[in-house]
């Protein structure tokens, strides 16, 4: 991670103007990908289904992501969740309970703003549980999150990066204009105190959790538009490795055309 370019645009050469054009295409291709698994799950009884997890520092643009790119496909075949601050109940349980409540049902694409890494992030970056607490944690997600593919769940784990400088120009954004205060978190400058301590736990979360079955997708994100594109793509690409088709009529086409028109 220290050597992780935040800025850069990896697989695309274009610039801001290319990719919007580019977005807009590759949306409605997306769009067209996740209606064909709801079909398929509605009209066949496909199981399968997809899971964002989007993790990053604040102001990384993961709003925008769950705007931009999840908000061109279809509501109807979307659950989103963002995780907060656990509640007393949450708090009560193992700490993938709340996770698993929202996991996507078959034929959905599932969309987690933070997840159950914040409790090997925030967690040990906040020492909110000692070490013999949160250091077994790595090893139940990868459990977890094999228990998931195998039960037919495609994830896509993006890890978005953002740098200290970008990160101030955004917040100070929000300050300058008065239909972002709502998203303005005083805590968040109280965070950028504990940036070498969040660094470190995110090398530890890449290197303990990416998997071949799951692996993370270092994602820069000091450009808001590259990475929309880039979380498109990589959603086109989960959605189309299955395969999917329209699913074929279970009733005989023409017949009931023919009945139709005599009415």
């Amino acid at each position: 991670m220290a050597d992780f370019d935040t800025a850069a645009t990896p697989g695309f050469d274009g610039g801001k103007a290319d990719a919007a054009e580019l977005q807009a295409e590759r949306s409605a291709r997306l769009a067209e990908l996740q209606e064909m698994l709801y079909a398929n799950w509605k009209a066949a009884g496909d199981h399968r289904s997809v899971l964002l997890v989007l993790q990053g520092m604040d102001a990384a643009g993961k709003g925008g992501i769950v705007k931009h790119v999840v908000g061109a496909v279809n509501p109807m075949g979307v659950r989103y969740t963002a995780f907060g601050r656990p509640t007393e109940e949450e708090l009560a349980h193992h700490f993938l309970w709340r996770i698993r409540r929202a996991l996507p049902p078959a034929g959905h694409i599932g969309v987690f703003d933070r997840s159950h890494y914040e409790d090997v992030l925030i967690v040990r970056v906040h020492n909110l549980v000692p070490p013999e607490v949160w250091e077994p944690r790595y090893d139940e997600i990868n459990a977890f999150e094999r228990e998931l593919v195998d039960a037919g769940t495609t994830l896509v784990k993006v890890a978005m990066f953002i740098s200290l400088g970008r990160q101030k120009e955004q917040l100070l954004e929000r300050l300058d204009d008065p239909t972002k205060h709502w998203k303005y978190n005083p805590g968040d400058v109280d965070e950028r105190q504990h940036w070498p301590r969040y660094q470190e736990a995110y090398q530890a979360m890449l290197e303990r959790t990416s998997t071949e079955y799951a692996p993370w997708h270092m994602l820069p994100a000091d450009r808001r538009w590259y990475g929309r594109l880039a979380v498109t793509e990589l959603l086109i690409a989960a959605l189309e490795a299955l395969g999917l088709s329209w699913p074929p009529a279970d009733f005989d086409v023409e017949a009931e055309r023919k009945r139709l028109l005599t009415t």
